[in-house]
C-alpha cells in the first residue's frame, strides 16, 4: 500500500480533531470563565530511504533520504489570556483581573476556576450553586480579625449571625466652651453610653467656669458623680491640661465600666477649644454599640468579605483565597468549568488576592469567555481546507492504485 494514503489518514483525524477543538470554543463563547483552547501538530515518523554520508578526499557528504510517514496532534494547549467583564450588579458575582484562579472544596476534591457566579445557599456556604462546591478561603475569629497562615475552610457566613455588644471605654468631646463667660457659669452635655449587655446609659457633663481659661467638669448618673476633673486652656484657645478621670460607671446588671474621656489633643485647636463665641461644647461619638444581626456583606478587591450589622458596626468576616499555578496550562479540565492540579501544573500557591502576583477581585462582575469568534472562523476554514486536501491525497493515491491494477487486463 502507497505511504501517501496513510499519511491522508493521520491528516484527516489530525483535522477532524482541530475541528473538534473548534466546536468546543464556539460553543463555549458565552461560557462564564471559560478558556479557550488550540491544536498544535508535528510530524510523525519518517522513513529513511537512504542514509547520510560524510565527505571525504574524493567526494563531498551526501544528504539522508526520507519519506514522512504522516502527522500527529503534539499537543492542545488552554489559552489563559483574560476574557472581558461582565457587570451583573449582583454582590456574590466576582471575576479575577489579572492571574490566579478560585479554590473550591466539592466532598474530598478541590478544584480550580475562573468562573465567579456565586451565591449563598441555605446554610450560608458561598458556592457555585451548579454543583455546590463551596468557596475555600479564611474566616474571621470573633474579634474580625483574619489569620491567612492558617489552612483554608469553607467561607461560611451565616445571614443571621449577631455581633455582641461591646462597653463604652471611650468618649470623645468637640465644641466650644465661651472664653467670655464669667466665673460661675456651666453648661451641660449629655452622654449615652453603652453597658457589656447592651443597654444604653443617660450621662450627664457639667462643665464649669472657675477662673480665667479654666473649667472644671463633673459627670453624674442617677446615683451620683462618677468622675470629675479641671480643663485649662493656652492663651490662644487650645488645650493646655486635662485631669481627672476616668469615668467609672456600675450600672445595674452589667459589668463595671471604666471610660477615658477625651477632650481633645494638648496644644491643637481640636476637641474642645475656648474661644469668645456659643458655648457647643458635646459628646460626639463613643466606642460602645449594642448587639446586632448580620444584614448585608460586601467584598473587597483584596477578597476580605466585611459584614454590615443592624447596629451600624461594620466587622470583617472572611477573606476569600486564590490559588497561582506555575504552569497553568497543565491544568485538567474537569468539566463545570472547573480544572484540577496536574503532574504537570505544579502545587497550588495560595493567598490572598491582589498580592504576590494574584489578581484584584471585581465585586458584581464575571468573566466571560476569551473565545475569539472572528480566529475561530478563520482557524475553521484551514481545518476545513486541510481535511479537503488530505481527503484528496487519499482519492488520489487510491486512483493510482487503481491503475496499477488494471495493468493486469
Amino acid at each position: 500500500m502507497m505511504r501517501s494514503m496513510f499519511s491522508g489518514v493521520s491528516g484527516l483525524k489530525i483535522h477532524q480533531t482541530m475541528m473538534d477543538v473548534i466546536g468546543n470554543n464556539i460553543a463555549n463563547i458565552n461560557t462564564i470563565g471559560y478558556k479557550s483552547s488550540s491544536v498544535n501538530f508535528q510530524s510523525m515518523l519518517s522513513q529513511t530511504l537512504k542514509g547520510a554520508s560524510t565527505p571525504n578526499e574524493t567526494s563531498g557528504g551526501t544528504n539522508p533520504i526520507q519519506v514522512g510517514l504522516g502527522a500527529k496532534m503534539s499537543s492542545i494547549d488552554f489559552n489563559f489570556v483574560q476574557g472581558n467583564l461582565q457587570s451583573t450588579g449582583k454582590i456574590t458575582d466576582m471575576a479575577i483581573q489579572g492571574e490566579g484562579f478560585f479554590v473550591l472544596k466539592s466532598g474530598i476534591g478541590v478544584y480550580y476556576t475562573r468562573a465567579g457566579n456565586f451565591a449563598f445557599d441555605s446554610s450560608g456556604n458561598l458556592v457555585n450553586p451548579s454543583d455546590g462546591s463551596i468557596v475555600q478561603g479564611w474566616l474571621a475569629d470573633s474579634n474580625g480579625v483574619v489569620n491567612t497562615n492558617t489552612g483554608l475552610s469553607n467561607l461560611n457566613i451565616p445571614i443571621n449571625q449577631t455581633i455582641r455588644p461591646n462597653a463604652t471605654t471611650r468618649v470623645s468631646y468637640s465644641g466650644n466652651l465661651p472664653s467670655d463667660a464669667s466665673v460661675g457659669s456651666n453648661y451641660i452635655a449629655p452622654i449615652q453610653i453603652i453597658d457589656s449587655q447592651g443597654n444604653s446609659h443617660d450621662l450627664t457633663v457639667k462643665f464649669t467656669k472657675t477662673d480665667d481659661n479654666e473649667w472644671s467638669w463633673q459627670v453624674t448618673s442617677p446615683t451620683g458623680a462618677v468622675g470629675s476633673g479641671v480643663i485649662t486652656f493656652n492663651s490662644n484657645g487650645s488645650l493646655a491640661s486635662v485631669t481627672g478621670g476616668p469615668i467609672t460607671y456600675s450600672p445595674p446588671g452589667a459589668d463595671p465600666m471604666s471610660i477615658t474621656p477625651n477632650f481633645g489633643t494638648i496644644g491643637q485647636i481640636d476637641g474642645l477649644t475656648q474661644f469668645a463665641t456659643t458655648a457647643t461644647a458635646a459628646a460626639i461619638s463613643q466606642n460602645g454599640n449594642v448587639s446586632g444581626t448580620l444584614q448585608s456583606i460586601s467584598i473587597g478587591g483584596n477578597g476580605e468579605i466585611t459584614g454590615v450589622f443592624s447596629n451600624g458596626q461594620n466587622k470583617v468576616l472572611g477573606q476569600i483565597a486564590l490559588a497561582l499555578f506555575t504552569n497553568a496550562s497543565g491544568l485538567i479540565s474537569v468539566g463545570n468549568s472547573l480544572f484540577a492540579e496536574s503532574n504537570n501544573s505544579g502545587v497550588p500557591l495560595i493567598g490572598v488576592p491582589d498580592s504576590g502576583g494574584r489578581g484584584q477581585i471585581i465585586v458584581g462582575t464575571v468573566e466571560m469567555s476569551n473565545v475569539d469568534l472572528a480566529k475561530e472562523f478563520a482557524d475553521m476554514i484551514v481545518a476545513q481546507r486541510g481535511f479537503q486536501a488530505n481527503s484528496k491525497i487519499i482519492s488520489a493515491s487510491d486512483e493510482m492504485l487503481q491503475v496499477l491494477v488494471n495493468m493486469k487486463k
